[in-house]
């Protein structure tokens, strides 16, 4: 059997040889000394599959959940006894290092081991597959308001006191702070019980003492084995317990789930209340990501596999890994085949897509029982701006408060003091170290320091700058870009003091021709004698609503998914969804070092699809409270097939097409950029019509991939043969269509349940350029909890190499709207005989 390997390194994983394996050092060192962490799976099917064997009979959803009372007897048919056995019978002796036996969704361990004791375990008769270890990484105060909450989807769940109670979310990122008052549970004088299936717990460490959980945070858990193992944890700065070093995972688990109404108070100043998409949801955290390295797939999966078997409702998960992952199809990895498990257990998985966008293709999440969402804006902004003593006004960004009126201009270069010049220091003019400057120039004024790539780098920081402007009794600072800084994107930064980051060059060249014209020189030394440029900042406290919005931010991961590492696209549409991600404020550990600017502070402004993934969470919830016998796949039609494609001002969703100046570089966004478009959360909880997939069907795509058999075996212990037919991805029951390669013509079944009353649909249809289509029928009418089944049919007109995008619309007489985007490669092949 061969074994798949990568060596970890810092820019991700570096693939080894297909020969088995080769060596990531000098060819000189003995093959002992070479050890690293493997992921082994075992051919016996983990206990989930099992358990739901023994429930498939009279079980009428593709779901379940399990009931109090079988963790234990599912914990034994999968004994980390028989793991260890298996380990001492292979090696003889040998010195090797288990670091976790997995259970519920896996059946197998993770192994400390040498190239060769890998070798030998692939070789053992229980064994299905080795694979190495490999690296993954990280990818609100009004948006409940911009998602209609407080009027809609919380109104019918009872108002926010009880949004999303009984629901449990389980987070897997970098932990929780859990002083902080979002995961409070007195937070409403109502009772609070913690849900009878969960049955997770708290760990207690010095970091993380006996009282840290409670009926809102109610199981919290580490895992670092493999990064321990490999000597790269740093206890002081990572934490061995679940404490959040970081700052990602409060603010995410407060995204989806924090408490209703806390006040969000950074650097003095009040910025509203914030609350979670489901703020009476249970927070489940099972820490595997941290700040200094980032994370591994083996304390990840084992992670997953605790969520589950706790009895989780959703796992959260704003990581993504580092490479696509290598082989016959992307869908096989570690992580996604034990999220897959996750599924058939009942769980909704959501991922963020990923910050690797503009561009095609760049995609992060890949399987279609994972929920995948990108970042989207909100229609909230703060902005900032500089009025210069020629009238002239200057936008910039900065969460500070304005001056009361005009002041001088000076240079943090003009203001040096006589022991200071740019060649000793030629980052003087970032403002990092107060000795540097003459006070007595500096003070009162508003001082001009230069944004360099330095600031993007962390080696100097907004928040030095304003200590050394406070040390020097300065009035404001107002930065200027870097002309080497070309397209950076700044979110607003938090100042206690008055002060202003002009983000263009071109607006930086106004502000210092202005000023330089300004100066006043003695004409023979030509030494500065007066100071003569003034300006007034605005400040950036208050925040506007009058944004077009939503739109597809630039760093947002886009489709086509990717099938394998050789890009052929898959049959699968990618992102599902976007939600807002950028501009996020949310909960932020008291000792958070992810953010230097947000330091010291209970909130932070973050921005990314890891913001998206947690609205999603929290707002599938709200679905699971509603729709408990909902599976995973009848939750993300919900949400898909009520998204919206439009604007707040009714136009189209525009997307960011350009890293630089991606304001001026954007178009009506495809499925591709946003899937079936932006969430629309009171929608989503009254769909009318779902599309549900289960776990089979998921089997019987992955054993239509060519040459998967040996592998679906390897991961599931299930053999595809056990499956009478394959599908592809276009046919599974989705609520999108895509397909790659359309040769000629082709139909495409979907088959739809009314979860609502009574019915009657007409359909209507766009089709893709270069495509004719038909749906048939064209209109029906459905009972509640009957089902009808859509025939699609494609023929190719034209030939061509890139994707167009079509929709189908479900227009119902009682005001559902059932939407499904489409995604064709249209290829004309004909046939053609030679004589031989």
């Amino acid at each position: 059997m061969g074994i798949l390997a990568f060596s970890v390194r810092s820019h991700g994983l570096f693939p080894l040889s297909a020969e088995g394996f080769c060596r990531a050092q000098d060819d000189s060192e003995p093959d002992d000394e070479i050890t690293a962490v493997y992921i082994v799976t075992l051919k016996q099917a983990p206990s989930v599959h099992r358990f739901a064997q023994e429930l498939r009979r009279g079980n009428k959803n593709h779901g379940f959940h399990k009931q109090n009372g079988t963790s234990g007897r599912l914990s034994r048919l999968n004994n980390p006894r028989v793991h260890d056995s298996i380990l001492r019978r292979a090696f003889k002796g040998e010195k090797y290092l288990k670091l976790y036996s997995y259970h519920y969704l896996i059946n197998g361990f993770s192994v400390f081991v040498t190239p060769q004791q890998a070798e030998k375990l692939s070789r053992r008769r229980e064994v299905a597959n080795v694979v190495s270890d490999f690296s993954v990484r990280t990818a609100t105060t009004h948006t409940p308001q911009f998602l209609g909450l407080p009027q809609g989807a919380w109104i019918q769940e009872g108002g926010y006191e009880t949004a999303g109670e009984g629901v449990v979310i389980g987070f897997i990122d970098t932990g929780i702070d859990p002083t902080h008052p979002s995961f409070a549970d007195d937070a409403s004088e109502h009772s609070y019980p913690v849900p009878s299936h969960f049955s997770g717990i708290c760990e207690v460490t010095r970091d993380f003492p006996s009282g840290s959980c409670n009926r809102k945070l109610i199981g919290a858990r580490h895992f670092a084995a493999s990064a321990i193992t490999r000597g790269i944890f740093n206890s002081s700065q990572d934490y061995a317990s679940p404490f959040d070093g970081d700052g990602h995972g409060s603010h995410t688990a407060s995204v989806a789930a924090g408490n209703h109404g806390i006040p969000v108070v950074v650097t003095g100043h009040h910025f509203g209340n914030a609350s979670g998409m489901a703020p009476r949801s249970h927070i489940a955290v099972y820490k595997a990501l941290y700040k200094s390295f980032g994370g591994f797939a083996a304390d990840v999966v084992a992670a997953i596999d605790q969520a589950a078997q706790d009895g989780v409702d959703i796992i959260s998960l704003s990581i993504t890994p580092n490479r696509r992952p290598p082989g016959i199809a992307t869908f096989f990895n570690p992580i996604d085949m034990a999220l897959l498990s996750a599924a058939k257990a009942g769980i909704f998985v959501v991922q963020a897509a990923g910050n690797t966008g503009p561009s095609p293709k760049s995609m992060s999440s890949f399987s279609p029982w994972i929920f995948t969402v990108g970042a989207a804006s909100h229609d909230r902004i703060y902005t900032n701006s500089i009025i210069l003593g020629n009238s002239l006004t200057i936008s910039g960004v900065g969460l500070a408060p304005g001056t009361d009126k005009m002041y001088t201009l000076i240079s943090a270069l003009h203001a040096l003091n006589n022991n200071t010049t740019t060649t000793d220091d030629m980052y003087v003019g970032e403002c990092q170290d107060s000795s540097n400057f003459n006070q007595d120039l500096v003070q009162g004024n508003l001082l001009i320091c230069s944004y360099s790539i330095r600031f993007v780098l962390g080696l100097s920081t907004i928040k030095q700058a304003f200590e050394t402007a406070k040390n020097l009794s300065a009035a404001g600072i107002v930065f200027y870009m870097d002309p080497f800084v070309i397209g950076f994107q700044l979110n607003p930064t938090p100042m206690k003091m008055p002060g202003i980051i002009i983000p263009s060059p071109d607006d930086s060249k106004i502000l210092l021709q202005y000023y330089n014209s300004s100066l006043e020189r003695d004409e023979v030394t030509k030494k500065i004698i007066k100071f003569g440029a003034v300006a007034c900042i605005l400040g950036g406290l208050k925040a506007n609503f009058s944004n077009s919005a939503p739109k597809i931010m630039y760093y947002s991961a886009r489709g086509p998914d990717p099938e394998d590492s050789f890009l052929d696209d898959a049959d699968i549409m990618k992102p599902n969804l976007v939600a807002p991600g950028n501009s996020i404020w949310a909960a932020w550990s008291s000792l958070g070092t992810d953010s230097v600017e947000f330091q010291g502070e209970s909130f932070a402004m973050m921005s990314g699809t890891s913001m998206a993934a947690p609205h999603i969470a929290g707002l599938a919830a709200l679905i699971k409270q509603k729709f408990p016998s909902f599976s995973p796949s009848a939750i993300a039609s919900a949400l898909s097939t009520s998204a919206t494609l439009y604007d707040k001002n009714g136009g189209p969703i525009m997307a960011q097409r350009a890293y630089a100046k991606p304001d001026e570089n954007q178009s009506p966004a495809t499925p591709f950029d946003m899937g079936s478009g932006f969430v629309n959360a009171t929608a989503s909880l009254d769909p009318g019509l779902v599309f549900d997939a289960s776990y089979n069907d998921y089997m019987s795509f992955l054993c239509g991939i060519n040459g998967s058999s040996p592998v679906v075996l390897n991961y599931t212990g299930q053999n595809c043969w056990a499956y009478n037919s394959t599908i592809s991805g276009a046919d599974l029951n989705l609520p999108s269509i895509t397909i790659a390669r359309l040769n000629q013509s082709r139909t495409v079944q979907r088959t739809l349940t009314n979860i609502a009353g009574n019915e009657t649909y007409s359909v209507g249809w766009s089709a893709p350029f270069g495509v004719s289509m038909k749906v048939s029928p064209t209109h029906f009418s459905i009972a509640s909890g009957e089902k009808q089944v859509l025939n699609v049919f494609f023929n190719a007109t034209t030939s061509g190499t890139a994707a167009s995008f079509g929709r189908i619309g479900l227009f119902g007489n009682q005001g559902h709207i059932v939407n499904i985007p489409l995604s064709v490669v249209a290829r004309l092949s004909y046939n053609a005989t030679t004589n031989s």
